[in-house]
């Protein structure tokens, strides 16, 4: 059954305040690895840079983890402006409600997201 209008605003809100915190730790992250890369060089010791390296890898990784979240959460928001919200990318089938309800960024149902990182589409 399709999405009712309200609940499509409610998802609207929670993709929005997730976009803003999403947005707000990718650039809080950024700072602190451009803050660890300026202060390199200034470890007492080998292993310490190891461990300076380790973790500006680390939230490098997160860092792009989160910006792939965010494209997902613009993609959502878009389609709700182009009122196909709720509708699978891929195989034009209805998302799940609980599947949105857990995942409101969720462009695909369960089976076409596991064929896409299978790589068989």
């Amino acid at each position: 059954m399709p999405l009712k209008k309200s609940e499509i605003e409610e998802f609207r809100a929670r993709l929005e305040k997730m976009r803003r915190e999403m947005t707000k730790i990718v650039r809080e992250t950024s700072q602190d690895v451009k803050t660890q890369a300026e202060s390199k060089g200034y470890s007492q010791h080998q292993a310490d840079e190891g461990t300076d390296d380790f973790d500006r890898m680390v939230s490098l990784q997160l860092t792009d983890k989160e910006l792939q979240i965010l494209k997902q959460i613009d993609r959502a928001l878009e389609k709700i402006q182009d009122n196909t919200y709720g509708i699978c990318d891929i195989t034009g089938e209805e998302i799940p409600r609980k599947r949105l309800e857990a995942i409101p960024y969720a462009i695909m149902t369960v089976e076409a997201q596991n064929k896409y990182e299978k790589g068989l589409l």
